[in-house]
């Protein structure tokens, strides 16, 4: 008989074991080390500290598919937008949503608060679905744990588990008395101490210590690793991306549960707005922002574990791909301004710009457009203002003289970081800029909204590490507007104050209004020729500002503030904004 604790000398610490919330619980998840170490491309039983290692970190492997919440192996995991999986069936009891007109799907008027104690966000019900990638490896860790436990459960090994009290590993003396609550199971103590785990008989943070019978200590180790190296072997294949089809590499779950590199979803959004599996619609931004939304914690934990030496080779690969496109990697046409999503229309005739989209044809057809200005020292003396948009060529005719006519459409929009000149035109390194997620959008409608209807003391939170924006309302109410009746005020009569008390679906809509009686009216911006361009209004907050600055003969000063917001509600306010100052100017 021989004995080992499995904690002690682990090569990354425990949780803390002063708490049982889901603090302790979660504090695993956020690592981003390897939690043990992997057998690699080497033999399992080559070495004996490789033996020492996985013993050591058998209560780490299994911790892996435990929930947070339950403490029992996950079951239909659920993987929260904050990054935390937890049991479907652990998911807490749902609220309604109030104050929120857009998107106000179902699934996103149904909210819950986080159970874990280091996130307590509310989170919409639409974006928790079950995750497929985790739920599909934790069907096959069942079936390869109970073939192993077959295969020992006709030998005479054995492993004792006792659960250590979490004063004990801290070092402190307990005042509670010591209950001897050990378990004995057939088995190596991967298999044992899943199906304690599965028994309900072990708690996510508790440690445990083990001893064997039946068999040497090296005989078990050996037993263990082989285990081990089962479960890395039976889960590898499901851990591949469906777009590049290599091992995730930060891997981002999507709110229909499908999981992507994020690079590989980044680029995927850059053309369609469906998952590429489901073809279910994504309502997340195309620049998928790390504190907006957060990786897979899980999944990410998983693939260190499993396969450090892989996803560091695959790390060092997307590295030195980013090193290889050089600091200038983006050119940029210095002209006009453009916006996502809508199209431009470009007349090429210089020689230094027919040879930057010839360029681009032969690449990616992508390049930048800046809106031109005065060189001065607040822009770096560049003759150009630094935010832009990203344009993809959909379309062009070539001249025999050389000329050309490109037809471009908006795909995201950009800060430009650096730039030189190459060839006569320039070159730009860039950043990408993010809207914020829709936990946050919804967040500032409900809090300027309740604000407007005299609301007082609530409290807004805004949590700039997760991303996204909290609110509080302590609910203490002298006069409580009424919601606003249908119909929308006269755009001569409102106020900026009132504007910022709207809801966002309020804003489109008063924008769509003005649209309509602008068209009734045949204004010269408004034709049926722009509108073939340009396409009917849209009926999309999120589109609608882009839209409406493009045929509104408004100053390209003020059409680059739009550019310049972050948030689809600052944008249809803005836009706002301008029908109003319109229509105070005609009276």
């Amino acid at each position: 008989m021989s004995s080992i604790e499995a904690n002690p000398n682990s090569t990354i610490p425990p949780p803390s074991p002063s708490s049982g919330s889901p603090t302790s619980r979660s504090s695993l998840e956020k690592s981003e080390s390897p939690i043990f170490n992997p057998a690699g491309t080497e033999k399992p039983l080559a070495a004996a500290e490789k033996l020492l290692s996985a013993v050591k970190d058998v209560r780490q492997i299994i911790r892996l598919i435990q929930c947070g919440v339950c403490s029992r192996i996950l079951q239909e995991p659920a993987t929260l937008p904050c990054g935390r999986s937890l049991c479907k069936h652990c998911i807490p009891a749902t609220h309604i949503r109030t104050n929120i007109s857009w998107p106000a799907t179902t699934g996103r008027l149904q909210g819950f608060t986080c159970p874990f104690e280091d996130c307590k966000k509310e989170h919409a019900l639409g974006d928790c679905s079950v995750d497929v990638t985790l739920n599909k490896a934790l069907t096959l860790i069942k079936t390869t744990i109970e073939q192993d436990r077959d295969v020992t459960g006709v030998s005479d090994i054995s492993t004792r588990i006792a659960v250590q009290d979490p004063w004990d590993v801290a070092g402190l003396s307990s005042v509670k008395e010591k209950e001897d609550d050990a378990c004995l199971l057939k088995g190596g103590r991967v298999v044992s101490t899943y199906i304690l785990a599965e028994m309900g008989r072990l708690g996510y943070d508790a440690e445990v210590s083990y001893t064997t019978c039946g068999a040497g200590e090296d005989e078990v180790s050996q037993i263990d690793v082989i285990a081990f190296t089962r479960l890395k072997e039976s889960t590898r294949t499901e851990m591949d991306c469906q777009v590049c089809y290599a091992l995730f590499l930060d891997p981002l779950t999507t709110a229909c549960g499908h999981t992507f590199c994020r690079v590989c979803l980044h680029r995927v959004l850059d053309h369609s707005e469906h998952c590429p599996i489901c073809r279910r619609e994504l309502l997340i931004q195309p620049q998928l922002n790390p504190n907006s939304f957060p990786s897979n914690q899980r999944l990410t934990n998983i693939i260190n574990g499993f396969w450090a030496d892989t996803v560091a080779l695959r790390a060092q690969a997307a590295r030195l791909e980013q090193q290889a496109q050089g600091d200038y990697d983006v050119p940029l046409f210095v002209c006009t301004i453009s916006f996502p999503t809508m199209p431009t229309f470009l007349h090429v005739f210089e020689p230094r710009y027919r040879l930057m989209i010839r360029r681009a044809m032969d690449g990616n057809r992508t390049f930048g457009m800046v809106l031109y200005t005065q060189p001065s020292e607040a822009n770096g003396r560049a003759n150009f203002l630094p935010i832009g948009t990203l344009l993809r060529i959909v379309n062009i005719e070539f001249f025999p003289d050389g000329r050309s006519l490109v037809e471009t459409v908006g795909v995201s929009r950009f800060k430009v970081l650096k730039h030189a000149l190459l060839d006569g035109y320039m070159v730009g390194n860039i950043e990408k800029l993010d809207d914020v997620g829709l936990a946050e959008e919804e967040a500032t409608e409900v809090f300027e909204t309740m604000r407007s209807r005299g609301v007082q003391n609530f409290a807004r939170i805004d949590h700039v590490d997760g991303g996204s924006t909290e609110t509080t309302d302590t609910t203490t109410t002298t006069s409580v507007q009424t919601p606003r009746s249908a119909g929308h005020p006269s755009p001569a009569s409102l106020t900026m104050e009132e504007l910022d008390g709207m809801a966002t679906r309020e804003l489109l809509d008063f924008g769509v209004d003005f649209v309509r009686r602008m068209r009734s009216q045949s204004v010269a911006w408004l034709t049926t020729r722009v509108l073939a361009i340009y396409g009917e209004c849209p009926n999309d907050p999120a589109r609608f500002p882009w839209w409406f600055a493009s045929i509104l003969p408004v100053s390209d000063e003020e059409k680059y503030r739009l550019l310049g917001r972050s948030s689809v509600r600052e944008r249809l306010k803005i836009c706002c904004r301008w029908i109003v100052e319109w229509e105070s100017s005609r009276w």
